[in-house]
């Protein structure tokens, strides 16, 4: 039984992944199991080039990122486990006992992250409820999101990224990301904020 399952390895998942992943050492987190399924081929960083992302070096590649990604989940939070070349197809249950199902095998986990792109071939059972036309892309590219508040699709279920209706920036992504993993610390947490920082001191 996962505490949460992370759906998507791109920006946004990553970003909630790293987020969790930094909070081990905290009492309310050393005990939590932390999971994601690192489906990157219909990311769209597969084709962009970022010059005018913070922190990334111009001219990096999305390709690069994307594996450059899953590197430094493994080395810095080895805890967290990933799950590769699987792909969504089913959601069951309600909170805090979901089924999710791929098409190779099937998790429990009590929360749900879902970061896997607006595109308009999303069709994961289960979810299709939720599906809306993205209210921040152009009616023409037939973008979707889930609907939600401040990223909570229903109690237990989190989207992030274009999928939460974000516009489609790599900062964005990942701040979205950022803000559900803070979220699921903060629940962890009773109820008091948090989030995880590094320091040098």
């Amino acid at each position: 039984m996962f505490d949460v399952l992370i759906i998507g390895g791109g920006v946004s998942g990553m970003s909630c992944a790293l987020v969790l992943g930094s909070a081990k050492n905290k009492s309310f987190a050393t005990d939590k199991e932390i999971g994601i399924i690192t489906h990157q081929k219909s990311s769209s960083l597969q084709d962009a080039l970022f010059n005018n992302a913070y922190g990334i070096p111009a001219g990096k590649l999305g390709s690069e990122l994307l594996s450059e990604s899953i590197v430094h989940l493994s080395e810095s939070y080895p805890h967290i486990t990933q799950i590769q070349n699987e792909k969504v197809i089913r959601i069951e249950g309600e909170s805090p006992n979901f089924n999710v199902i791929t098409n190779k095998n099937s998790y429990k986990t009590k929360a749900i992250v879902i970061g896997i792109g607006s595109a308009n071939t999303f069709a994961i059972e289960g979810l299709m409820q939720y599906v809306i036309p993205h209210q921040k892309a152009l009616a023409e590219k037939q973008r979707i999101q889930l609907k939600n508040n401040d990223h909570k699709v229903t109690e237990g279920i989190y989207t992030i990224g274009t999928l939460a209706g974000w516009r489609s920036q790599l900062a964005i992504a990942a701040g979205s990301g950022a803000a559900v993993a803070t979220d699921i610390l903060t629940l962890w947490n009773n109820g008091v904020q948090t989030h995880a920082h590094d320091s040098i001191r």
